[in-house]
């Protein structure tokens, strides 16, 4: 599962930060083997793609960064595509809001797996309410907190050691001090971290 995951950053030329702590040290597969995997990896001669491999590569890019399958990221198109206003920065907007990303966005988690599991174990409080659905959206001046009876746990204990302020997004607050974060802003394309093809993604389902 290790080299499947190593496989996909490498597939995509990027860290997708899949595997947590591995993303941060020099046994990352980007940092050891900046190409892509198979015995023509390292040719060093891109592979040139068709109009709707390019689509295919942008949506199944943003699918493996987001943890998500076909049917859940169609049916965030399919939302965004109905709500006022750019639809790209809509789709941007629903994957970014996910609590499971912003638990991983505020640091509490090395990676967005990571972060899965720790709201899917009943970890998670949101406006002081239990709630253990990765996908549960979240709005503005909602608050993400970690259980008082979870920061007992060793995983949490070194948590406000390792947070970085500066790499939280600007439309997140986070408190280290009591492991909480706010949502202060609606996120968009601009804020996210990770370059997905929104142009091609909408063209792909737009057919």
């Amino acid at each position: 599962m290790l080299y499947k995951k190593c496989k996909k950053c490498r597939r995509y030329g990027e860290k997708l930060f899949l595997k947590g702590d591995r993303c941060y040290t020099a046994k990352c597969s980007i940092t050891r083997r900046n190409y892509g995997p198979g015995i023509h990896g390292d040719t060093g001669k891109p592979k040139k793609m068709s109009e709707f491999g390019t689509q295919l590569f942008e949506k199944q890019k943003a699918k493996k960064i987001y943890g998500l399958r076909e049917k859940q990221f169609r049916g965030y198109y399919n939302k965004a595509s109905k709500q006022k206003g750019v639809t790209s920065e809509k789709i941007a907007q629903l994957l970014e809001t996910r609590l499971d990303n912003i638990v991983f966005r505020l640091g509490f988690a090395k990676s967005r797996n990571l972060s899965r599991q720790i709201v899917n174990h009943g970890h998670i409080l949101v406006n002081d309410k239990p709630v253990d659905i990765a996908s549960h959206q979240l709005k503005i001046n909602d608050v993400v907190k970690i259980k008082e009876k979870a920061k007992a746990n060793k995983y949490f204990i070194n948590i406000p050691k390792t947070i970085v302020k500066d790499s939280v997004p600007r439309w997140l607050e986070v408190n280290s001090k009591d492991l909480s974060g706010k949502v202060i802003a609606m996120p968009g394309i601009a804020d996210m971290d990770h370059s997905i093809g929104m142009k091609q993604i909408i063209e792909s389902y737009s057919k």
